[in-house]
């Protein structure tokens, strides 16, 4: 199961799925979407009170952009997958993760969560992101032993599988871009590209 979970990981990444639409119509409650961040210990996490952090800079928005010449359909082949991991653990050190919880698909702030995520998928997948979604509290699924949420919650997960975020109320793409951008792996990810990154 973990071999067959790790390779559809890699195809979807490397190529775009095209029987996405089919796969969402048999699990609609549950969705996976690539975003930044991968599992991790929930106590661990820096800023999960949501004080770490701060409003979008306008001035520094440049490097929080995709380069010019990358269109959105470029940007989302394999963002949102259609397969709910089990784990979290294999996309360590590759992708971060956004898990966005709800007990329920019509909650208004789920919705509006995924509206935001949705509105700017290439500035996620920029970033290397993958939205997970679980909006039945009844699977008892991995990751919501995990995280323990209660409602809605999006908790922002680092390559390095720590929590970066935990909020209680939709944060839109801009917010978290620049809490992404403010990591240290995300600023020597920018170092290397040649790009200035962060405050």
């Amino acid at each position: 199961m973990r071999k067959l979970l790790t390779c559809l990981i890699v195809l979807a990444t490397a190529a775009p799925l095209v029987a996405q639409d089919g796969a969402r119509a048999a699990a609609p409650d549950l969705e996976v979407q690539r975003t930044t961040g991968v599992a991790g210990n929930p106590q661990a996490a820096a800023g999960a009170d949501g004080s770490g952090a701060t409003a979008p800079d306008v001035a520094n928005d440049a490097a929080a952009t995709p380069p010019e010449g990358d269109t959105a359909t470029e940007a989302t082949d394999g963002v949102f997958l259609d397969i709910m991991p089990e784990s979290l653990d294999e996309l360590r050190w590759v992708k971060r993760v956004i898990a966005v919880f709800s007990d329920s698909p019509v909650d208004p702030n789920f919705r509006r969560q995924m509206e935001a995520l949705r509105a700017r998928p290439d500035d996620l997948a920029y970033r290397d992101v993958v939205v997970v979604t679980d909006t039945d509290p009844a699977s008892q699924s991995a990751l919501r032993e995990t995280f323990r949420p209660r409602g809605f919650m999006m908790v922002l997960i680092g390559k390095d599988g720590q929590i970066k975020l935990r909020k209680p109320l939709p944060w839109d793409v801009r917010e978290i871009s620049r809490a992404i951008d403010k990591t240290p792996l995300r600023q020597q990810e920018l170092r290397d590209q040649g790009q200035r990154g962060g405050p």
